[in-house]
């Protein structure tokens, strides 16, 4: 049942929602920036999807930043209360189509987690599709036995990314849109200074949408190299809060780049800090 791609068909789904390994997990973010976000007028969720909560659980509640990765122990007992175990096929989607399921996918990628899928469409492409829906998320029924296993190299801080600003093989993509990658418009938090890090790259992720769906792998390939990214680098993705750099990093991966990073802290953390460069 496993996909060669990280993204994964509303048909696939059906077919394999049966399937006694494969969890379905529900990302969906009641805060939604950078687009203009589709609104429910009641709970619709995918028959048999559990909550993957990025705003109150999988989060490190001391971090002072916003969306912050959970520590290897918070995941765990996070991903072991879904009932995921070592085993199972994860796959993700959220109500917007593309926002907040890649940044689940890549976290579970950071811990170590290898068959973790996004549902390309989401719940936008499962309705369009025909398919019923529900209005409670479900409950799993037996703790799991998965175990995170943070990997290092998936994701970055301000003072590693700061250090390879002048390294040649490193490039730094920027999600966020134009205006705010020149600081033509405000940001959305309040007291963060306008413009981007040196060097990054800007590749806003509403370009790489074909709808609520990714555009096909070969236009995505197709925009990264027009942008400037070179083949056989180290991408480092950022935008505002770690949350949709996720959608232009599994992007990446779809259009076949291999060594892939998330800065985090992005952009809160970044334009916050007076001490580090801006252009």
């Amino acid at each position: 049942m496993y996909s060669a791609s990280p993204l994964v068909s509303v048909e696939w789904l059906v077919q394999n929602l049966d399937d006694p390994k494969l969890i379905l997990l529900d990302a969906s973010m009641d805060k939604v920036v950078g687009m203009t976000p589709l609104v429910y007028e009641q709970p619709c969720f995918i028959p048999g999807a559990r909550q993957c909560d990025l705003e109150n659980r999988f989060i490190d509640s001391n971090s002072s930043l916003p969306h912050t990765l959970p520590s290897e122990t918070v995941f765990t007992q996070q991903a072991q209360a879904l009932g995921i175990n070592t085993d199972s096929v994860i796959v993700i989607y959220d109500n917007q189509g593309i926002y907040a399921a890649p940044r689940a996918w890549w976290m579970f990628r950071i811990m170590g987690h290898e068959q973790v899928y996004v549902l390309d469409g989401g719940l936008p492409e499962w309705q369009r599709q025909g398919h019923a829906t529900g209005s409670v998320l479900t409950i799993a029924s037996q703790q799991g036995n998965i175990q995170g296993c943070f990997q290092a190299q998936r994701v970055c801080s301000c003072e590693q990314l700061l250090s390879k600003l002048e390294v040649p093989t490193t490039q730094i993509v920027d999600a966020r849109s134009q205006a705010r990658f020149y600081g033509q418009a405000p940001e959305p938090r309040a007291g963060l200074r306008g413009g981007h890090i040196p060097g990054s790259i800007n590749l806003p992720f509403l370009d790489l949408m074909q709808g609520h769906r990714f555009a096909a792998a070969s236009i995505l390939a197709e925009k990264f190299a027009a942008s400037g990214v070179r083949p056989n680098t180290r991408l480092v993705f950022s935008c505002g809060s770690g949350i949709t750099a996720c959608i232009v990093l599994l992007a990446a991966a779809i259009a076949e780049y291999q060594s892939l990073c998330l800065y985090d802290a992005s952009w809160s953390e970044w334009g916050a800090n007076h001490r580090l460069p801006i252009n």
